[in-house]
């Protein structure tokens, strides 16, 4: 990840200097650019990198970032180093931007020390945007998260759910599904009524698809979305659309694919010739395009497991399956 550091001294410069042989860095040096402006060069930093270092004042930070933050999802991560080397501190999406790691970072590499401020690292908890960070998945509600992570560090109880127990916390959640607030790592769009939940959404449903030439995109979406509430499906945990490769252009799926804002993959016919044996086929299908199925062997080549058979609906057939 690349930096930019901003420096409004010739001390910051030399540290700046000092980072750069560690870190990839964009230096915006007052002492080293022709008409130097702090808020017009933090603004383009805001939006141009995923991590903005200064090497200045706190106060000049936060004024200079001031007018530019949004949503701790959005913002990058901006760390403070004082002129003098001696702390690195961590002032904005400590989290999701990263900024508490990237603190430890630079303070390794200068020698300095670390502030960071965030209660649940300090009490050695894991809080839900870091394990939504870490573990590549969705925060649904980012309110809800902040309400989890204040029980949290007030040491109340916070149920912990990972419907694939692949994610494993000894410290700071209670394993259970009868507490009334609980954070749950899944797919499902709805999970655990009657109680408060966060979900973290695990990006691991792939859907097969095979349909006519020039099918309705609005026709398509709304087959999708009709499967995946019947199936209980977050539609953001699509991972991936797969087809056979003469579908690689079809108009609907590609903006399916971008609806979902999933991956799409396309596989060859002999590879789906090669285990369409497995799978109910059609004969108009073969017909048509050479191969007798499309939606369940484009599954199964994705190496997903597939979990609800294909169905048909309007002209198109649509698979479920689960990485």
């Amino acid at each position: 990840m690349k930096l930019a550091i901003i420096s409004v001294t010739k001390s910051g410069d030399r540290i700046a200097s000092n980072i750069g042989k560690h870190f990839d860095v964009d230096l915006y040096s007052k002492y080293s650019m022709e008409s130097f402006n702090l808020k017009k060069v933090t603004e383009k930093c805001f939006k141009a990198y995923k991590a903005l270092v200064f090497i200045s004042s706190t106060g000049i930070a936060v004024r200079a970032i001031a007018p530019f933050i949004e949503k701790k999802d959005k913002d990058p991560a901006v760390v403070v180093i004082d002129s003098f080397g001696e702390f690195v501190i961590s002032l904005l999406s400590g989290h999701l931007g990263g900024a508490n790691a990237l603190s430890e970072k630079l303070a390794k590499v200068i020698k300095a020390n670390p502030i960071i401020t965030t209660a649940t690292d300090k009490l050695g908890i894991k809080a839900p945007d870091i394990i939504a960070k870490e573990n590549n998945l969705i925060i649904d509600d980012l309110k809800i998260a902040k309400e989890m992570a204040k029980r949290l560090i007030n040491k109340e109880d916070v149920g912990f759910f990972d419907e694939d127990s692949l994610i494993d916390l000894r410290y700071g959640y209670v394993k259970s599904k009868n507490s009334s607030h609980i954070v749950a790592v899944t797919n499902k769009e709805n999970i655990f009524k009657g109680k408060k939940v966060l979900k973290l959404i695990r990006k691991n449903i792939v859907i097969g698809i095979g349909c006519r030439k020039n099918y309705d995109y609005l026709k398509m979406r709304d087959n999708v979305l009709t499967i995946l509430k019947k199936y209980n499906i977050d539609k953001r945990a699509v991972k991936s659309i797969v087809t056979v490769e003469i579908k690689k252009d079809e108009e609907a799926i590609l903006k399916l694919k971008e609806f979902l804002n999933c991956d799409f993959k396309v596989f060859k016919l002999e590879d789906i010739k090669s285990i369409q044996d497995k799978f109910n086929g059609s004969d108009f299908v073969e017909k048509a395009i050479g191969v007798r199925c499309v939606c369940e062997p484009s599954v199964e080549l994705f190496k997903a497991k597939i979990i609800h058979p294909k169905e048909k609906m309007n002209g198109m057939t649509i698979a479920i399956g689960k990485m």
